[in-house]
C-alpha cells in the first residue's frame, strides 16, 4: 500500500511541475509581448511596472480559477 502512495505523491509532484513550468512560459511569453516594445539592455520603469502588474494578474486568475475548478468537487 505504501509503494502507491509513493507512486501517487511523485506524480503529483511532477504534475505541479509541469504545471508551475507551463504558468512560467505562458506569463513569460504574455507579458513579454504586451510589455516590452523595444527589448533591450535592461527594462524602463514602465515595462517593470507593467511586467508586475501583468504577472499579478495572472497569479490572481490562476487563483479564482483554481478555487472555481476545486469547489466543483
Amino acid at each position: 500500500m505504501d509503494s502507491t502512495n509513493d507512486i501517487m505523491d511523485q506524480v503529483k509532484t511532477q504534475l505541479a511541475q509541469a504545471y508551475a513550468e507551463q504558468f512560467l512560459e505562458t506569463v513569460r511569453d504574455k507579458c513579454f509581448d504586451k510589455c516590452i516594445t523595444k527589448p533591450g539592455s535592461s527594462l524602463s520603469g514602465s515595462e517593470g511596472s507593467c511586467i508586475s502588474r501583468c504577472v499579478d494578474r495572472y497569479i490572481e486568475a490562476t487563483g479564482i480559477i483554481s478555487k472555481a475548478l476545486f469547489s466543483q468537487r
